[in-house]
């Protein structure tokens, strides 16, 4: 334990700090804003089906957006792009706050903002290996981790009780303020740093080399295969009413269900990050990937919403090897084509889950959601077994680096 990274001394790189208050309280407005453009969509509409579709729009933009736009992390100074990106995205949601705004413009608004995500992470993760250094990169990704999954049951609960008490214009106003305070915290807590060497020039050059690399790189290829697992294990955040119902659980049992992996996430995050022995961390791979399959198969024996709460913990605790692997994969990465290729691997994320949630949407309609949540537990843990052979076949070959190394050096 002496020669690992505390939490406090990663905590007490300045730069590192600024990056983490700043998306902290930023992820808080985001989270904010969902409930309040659901809240305000519904109240103006009535349609659910209106309300169902706006609320996908925050998450679906950036399947689109995030090939096109994460390159700029790679040819400008992520600094600056971070700091642009915030300000733009301030700007749109101060307007999405206007009372009365045609719900038209406030979704085409949303898209826009949304949309921008991508460029914001890119540049960030991005930039996160060259404020960390060694291993305090991977407990830095690991808090990271933890207070988003702190920050998404917070908004959540806090968004709620906000709206109902302020309105929703009050809430896209304070989500717009967070914008603002993160780029200012960027702008002052960031030194300048130049624009990777070698780093391309043209969209088009960015997106098809990001593409090669990944698909010739077997490790950054089993990594991604690790990674879009977790499109199986999120199939009961998204099943969370139905299961509830199942088990004879009301509304307040949702609630308890939807925020059991975000927990559990929270905790494995710390646990793998800080407490995982270094040399263990990309051979537990594998084999966290396959166990977390294993309490989603467990709790369609008998669905109860205790049990089931319980389990789930259970899954984003294990699930939390999807950390290690993102960290791993950042690291393999050249400098001057890490903004583009994280960019396209978090828009295959993104795909992963929304297709894992709606598959397991059709399963439960054909069989129950407690089977449904069992069958992508089992599916998710054969392909696992897969990924981690392969992901093994690649560290046989002694040529990735583990985690806890100094990232190789590329610019």
């Amino acid at each position: 334990m002496a020669n690992r990274p505390t939490i406090r001394e990663v905590v007490a790189v300045a730069e590192f700090r600024a990056l983490w208050i700043a998306h902290a309280q930023s992820r808080l407005g985001d989270q904010l804003a969902r409930v309040a453009i659901a809240v305000l969509v519904f109240d103006r509409t009535a349609s659910a089906l209106l309300t169902a579709v706006t609320y996908a729009l925050s998450f679906l933009p950036p399947l689109v957006s995030a090939p096109l736009l994460t390159g700029l992390a790679d040819r400008f100074p992520r600094r600056t792009v971070m700091v642009v990106t915030e300000l733009v995205r301030a700007a749109l949601t101060a307007t999405m706050a206007i009372p009365g705004l045609p719900i038209a413009v406030l979704i085409v608004l949303l898209v826009a903002v949304v949309s921008l995500q991508p460029l914001y992470s890119a540049a960030r993760n991005a930039l996160l290996p060259d404020v960390l250094e060694g291993d305090r990169f991977v407990v830095g990704v690991g808090l990271a981790s933890a207070t988003d999954s702190v920050v998404q049951v917070l908004g959540f609960a806090v968004g709620g009780l906000l709206v109902s008490l302020t309105g929703s214009h009050v809430a896209l106003g304070i989500n717009a303020a967070t914008f603002l305070v993160s780029s200012t915290m960027i702008r002052t807590g960031l030194r300048h740093r130049d624009v990777p060497a070698g780093a391309r020039r043209t969209v088009g050059r960015s997106v098809s080399a990001g593409v090669r690399l990944i698909w010739t790189d077997r490790r950054l290829r089993s990594l991604l295969g690790l990674l879009y697992l977790y499109g199986f294990y999120l199939a009961p955040e998204g099943l969370a009413a139905p299961y509830a119902a199942q088990a004879g659980g009301g509304d307040a049992a949702v609630g308890l269900l939807m925020a059991a992996d975000p927990v559990g996430a929270m905790i494995g995050s710390v646990l793998l990050s800080r407490w995982l022995p270094a040399r263990w961390r990309s051979r537990s791979l594998g084999p966290l990937a396959v166990a977390s399959a294993v309490p989603l198969a467990v709790s369609a024996v008998l669905p109860s919403v205790p049990g089931a709460v319980g389990l789930w913990v259970l899954v984003g605790v294990l699930s939390s090897y999807t950390m290690l692997a993102h960290a791993t994969f950042v690291r393999l990465v050249p400098n001057d084509q890490r903004g583009q290729v994280v960019g396209l691997a978090s828009a295959g994320l993104q795909a992963a889950q929304g297709l894992g949630v709606a598959a397991a949407g059709v399963l439960a309609d054909l069989t129950s959601p407690a089977t449904a949540i069992a069958l992508m537990g089992a599916t998710g843990g054969a392909l696992a077994i897969l990924a981690g052979h392969s992901w093994s076949r690649t560290q046989r070959h002694a040529d990735a680096k583990e985690p806890n190394q100094s990232p190789p050096t590329h610019s």
